[in-house]
């Protein structure tokens, strides 16, 4: 049985992504296969960044992707409110499409995965996932059940409490920019059995506020599939991943209370920021010389020196350090109470 990782990627995300891989190869990935989805068509930096690396492979099945693209379409075209919303926002079809070529993973060479956004740090073993992979199809690792159900799913749908109980919604709900499954567990058979029920009306209780996300939660709970997370189920075991969290860092490591993260995601941060970062700007993102550590591992003499900001400029940084501070405080008593 084949152990892997999918990482959805292109050349926008190209300094994110080399931090991504360094950061599994010694943080207790590096004899795990990397297969990259490409976001689209701007791959020639990955390509020849990648092409002499062994173990990471580029995912290249055009009727796959074909597949995945086609089914998305058909969902959110189907949506009515999504198509008036961003038509008026001169939007494509379907917002950020390449973000559903994540779904090619179920059609790829590894059995059992653990799917990676590109904006994403490794920080510690994967084992038990993989472990945990032996009795469910689906496991998480993250606290977006704390969060509001809006992000998921429509919850001003009157269809909603006629296909799911809004009670039982928090322990089924997950981040799709994290997760491991199996391979053929989403597959063209079963999806297209669903995709009957989406466009028939059922697409309507997909939330506006991701992309992907709530057509893969809206998948993976209504075709029952069995479904773990370790942060809802062990929440006082696990740790946090959001950069938004205060960590204590020991040797680039981040740490929770003491417990070593899993991973560290730094979703909604634009990729042009470390962009820039790696091109020399002062630009604050959280965490950065752990960032910068991984981005730099095999090359540290390229790391970029920056010039300290103006008084003017940490002065806004650290008031926005302390609100941010501030609401994590509140979001920890929240989750622990």
């Amino acid at each position: 049985m084949i152990h892997g990782i999918y990482i959805l990627a292109n050349d926008v995300v190209f300094e994110q992504l080399i931090a991504l891989l360094n950061s599994l190869e010694v943080n207790g990935a590096k004899d795990i296969p990397v297969c990259i989805i490409p976001y689209d068509g701007r791959m020639e930096k990955v390509r020849s960044y990648i092409s002499p690396l062994h173990n990471i492979t580029l995912f290249e099945n055009t009727d796959s992707i074909d597949f995945w693209e086609n089914f998305a379409t058909q969902v959110w075209t189907s949506h009515r409110k999504a198509q008036q919303v961003w038509q008026a926002k001169n939007c494509q079809p379907v917002y950020c499409l390449g973000m559903h070529r994540k779904f090619c993973c179920f059609e790829g060479h590894f059995d059992k995965f653990i799917y990676f956004d590109c904006d994403t740090l490794l920080m510690g073993s994967l084992d038990s996932i993989y472990q945990k992979l032996d009795k469910f199809d689906w496991v998480a690792n993250d606290f977006q059940y704390k969060s509001d159900l809006n992000y998921v799913f429509d919850l001003s749908s009157d269809k909603l409490p006629q296909i799911f109980k809004i009670e039982e919604l928090p322990a089924q709900i997950f981040c799709a920019g994290w997760f491991a499954s199996k391979k053929g567990i989403l597959n063209r058979t079963n999806s297209t059995k669903l995709l009957e029920k989406l466009t028939s009306g059922e697409s309507e209780i997909l939330s506006l506020r991701g992309t992907d996300q709530p057509l893969f939660n809206y998948l993976v709970a209504r075709s029952g599939i069995s479904f773990y997370n370790f942060a809802y189920h062990q929440p006082d075991r696990v740790t946090g991943n959001h950069w938004s969290s205060q960590f204590d860092i020991i040797d680039f490591v981040l740490f929770d209370r003491g417990k070593r993260l899993t991973y560290l995601h730094y979703m909604s941060i634009a990729a042009a920021k470390f962009t820039r970062l790696c091109a020399g700007e002062d630009v604050e993102i959280p965490y950065r010389e752990v960032f910068l550590h991984y981005r730099y591992l095999k090359s540290p003499e390229k790391k970029p020196k920056l010039t300290p900001p103006n008084l003017l400029v940490r002065l806004r940084r650290n008031l926005n350090n302390w609100v941010i501070q501030k609401i994590d405080n509140i979001k920890f008593k929240l989750r622990n109470k």
